[in-house]
């Protein structure tokens, strides 16, 4: 099963100082800094697509609330 655009809501990238910017629909949303960073990008290195976006939605916590415009 491949993944579309539209299937991976978030997205992250990582700055020079370890900082991970985690975005979804391209809006960040949240921002780890030190071990936690650290700990998420171990993660998602030996992870799948799919199972990278359970991850981050998991890390974002209390975001989706099921309210959210299309």
């Amino acid at each position: 099963m491949s993944m579309t655009d539209g299937d991976r809501p978030f997205s992250f990238r990582t700055t020079k100082d370890g900082k991970v910017l985690i975005a979804w629909q391209g809006r960040e949303v949240m921002v780890l800094k030190g071990k936690r960073a650290e700990s998420l990008l171990q993660r998602l290195h030996e992870l799948n697509d799919a199972k990278q976006q359970l991850a981050l939605a998991k890390v974002t916590g209390n975001f989706k609330r099921g309210n959210e415009r299309r």
